[in-house]
Order: structure tokens, then C-alpha cells, then sequence
């Protein structure tokens, strides 16, 4: 068994599929933004050998390596976020989509995650339902 094939079965297969469609936005975000390999790795403080890896799915890439690209290129890390969430449940999500701009796609996540906090901190306090619970 190659190092190659050994590392993806070693981490898994969602994490393995993560890293590859994350490779791929890094390099279309970077070719997107007329930027060169050598120009992004300099940023990032990395070799164009290893940026190369990155952008094909390397699986030794570590998660940092390609937030570290992401953040350099402008691209929110919410994109990572919302490929686990999707392939977690063994869902599609178009690689396309994710280069678009996420913010309110992001604030809209964040805003129903802290809705769900409050609903379920206030249930188990017994404060569902009372609309006259003020705080002094």
C-alpha cells in the first residue's frame, strides 16, 4: 500500500474528500484572482511545491495549511465549515457555491445556532414560553 493510500485510510474519508475540495477552491480562488503560485506560497510562508500539494488534496496537508491559504486569499473559513457539515451527512454541496461570497449564508448559520442556544438555555431554566421574563 503506497504512504499516500495509507494516510487517507488513516484519517478517513470525509476528512480526505475535505482536503481535496478544499484544494481545489484554494487553487480556483487564487486563479480567480490572477495570483500566482509562487505569489500566494510567499504570503502564506510556504513552498509552491507544498501549495501544490495543498490545492490537489495532499492528505498530509494539515487543516491549518488550508485555512493559512484560505484566510490569504480572502476566502472565509466558513467555506471549511460548511463542506464538514455537508459531507458529515453524506450530502452534496456544490464545490461552485463555495467560492461565491458566504457571509450571509455564514450569518445566517451563526444567527440560527445562537436562536437554538438561547431556545434550549431558556427551556431548561423553564423560561419557554414566558414572555414576561425580563432581566433586572
Amino acid at each position: 500500500m503506497s504512504s499516500q493510500a495509507s494516510s487517507q485510510s488513516d484519517e478517513g474519508p470525509i476528512l480526505h474528500r475535505i482536503k481535496v475540495t478544499s484544494g481545489w477552491c484554494i487553487e480556483e480562488k487564487r486563479r480567480r484572482s490572477r495570483l500566482s503560485q509562487e505569489a500566494l506560497a510567499d504570503d502564506v510562508g510556504i513552498t509552491v511545491r507544498w501549495l501544490r500539494e495543498i490545492e490537489g488534496g495532499n492528505p498530509r496537508a494539515t487543516i491549518e495549511d488550508h485555512l493559512r491559504c484560505a484566510a490569504s486569499l480572502g476566502l472565509a473559513t466558513g467555506y471549511l465549515l460548511i463542506l464538514i457539515l455537508f459531507m458529515e451527512r453524506q450530502m452534496n454541496f456544490p464545490r461552485e457555491l463555495l467560492l461565491d461570497d458566504l457571509s450571509e449564508l455564514e450569518e445566517r448559520c451563526v444567527s440560527s445556532i445562537a436562536e437554538f442556544s438561547v431556545e434550549r438555555l431558556a427551556k431548561r431554566l423553564g423560561l419557554s414560553g414566558r414572555r414576561d421574563v425580563r432581566p433586572d
